[in-house]
């Protein structure tokens, strides 16, 4: 691999690293602060997919359509949290598997509905169709480092609203300890009804802004949903900076397990073995560190 190829592949697993950092700290939030187990959070990066898709197509801009999708996926998870999320705080976490895999199925019969089983395309907005020169041979898209670049302003933003502000403080002091937050006049539901529209948001975000680099198509939540789940594992559950980690480190894993050559017996192994590198990479991390690389020791 020369250098060209090699800057090429490293711009891609960063940027899929990050993306998949935008999914899964939405879930490992939730997760970690609420103590809620959401299955249908990749359900939410499909809808906010399809989102980009039709509202581009009915408006005519997709910078126009992110806002007003931003919108209505907040409105989603705090009518999701109203409706079905809050009644399983005190419930096993069986419960919350049961009724968030339930919401999977409407939401795609829900998709099937009022968008079809179609596989669609969102164009590149301008001005980021064009690309910029790595070698004399090879180049790379501009609205790929538009997407790392949003990623990377947002964990920013997400680690001041977390660490330095009020609500960040309450959201905190919630998930060590929901009766005291009460008993100090905190309405904790509220608290918690933004952390999961906040999550939700995340993850349809995310689906708005891959849509153009990547199709729009049924099923797409369950793919990522299970890497999602890796990504917290192994950066440690609530850890937004484990996340971050995780999520570099299996999109360089990944990436570059596609693109490497291994021969065995005249067979290149290694593209056909790059998705179970993800989970051996889990593996290894839970042998050394069981609770993640940043959880928290029980």
């Amino acid at each position: 691999m020369d250098l060209g190829s090699f800057l090429v592949q490293l711009l891609n697993s960063i940027q899929y690293g990050l993306l998949l950092f935008l999914i899964a700290s939405g879930l490992t939030l939730v997760f970690g602060i609420m103590g809620v187990i959401n299955l249908a959070h990749g359900s939410f990066y499909m809808i906010g997919a399809y989102l980009a898709w039709s509202l581009t197509a009915k408006i005519g801009s997709f910078w126009l359509a992110l806002p007003v999708g931003i919108v209505l996926t907040v409105a989603l998870g705090m009518l999701m949290e109203w409706l079905f999320i809050q009644k399983l705080y005190a419930r096993d976490h069986l419960y919350q598997v049961l009724l968030t895999y339930g919401l999977i199925l409407a939401f795609e019969e829900l998709r099937a509905i009022i968008w079809g089983n179609d596989v669609h395309g969102v164009t590149v907005p301008a001005p980021f169709t064009g690309s910029i020169p790595l070698t004399e041979t090879l180049s790379y898209p501009v609205y790929r480092l538009w997407i790392s670049a949003v990623v990377v302003v947002l964990a920013i933003a997400m680690y001041f609203l977390i660490q330095r502000t009020r609500l960040g403080m309450m959201i905190r002091a919630g998930a060590a300890n929901r009766e005291m937050v009460q008993l100090l006049g905190i309405n904790i539901r509220m608290v918690y009804r933004f952390v999961f529209a906040f999550g939700v948001a995340l993850a349809a975000f995310a689906g708005m802004i891959s849509a153009p680099v990547s199709s729009v198509f049924p099923g797409m939540g369950g793919q990522v949903l299970i890497v999602s789940f890796v990504v917290v594992v192994i950066g440690g559950i609530g850890s937004v900076k484990g996340a971050l980690v995780a999520a570099i480190l299996i999109g360089l894993v990944d990436t570059f397990g596609k693109v490497t050559t291994l021969e065995i017996a005249g067979f290149n192994v290694l593209p056909e073995l790059s998705g179970m590198a993800t989970y051996l990479l889990m593996a290894g991390v839970l042998l050394w560190r069981p609770e993640g690389i940043f959880g928290k020791r029980l």
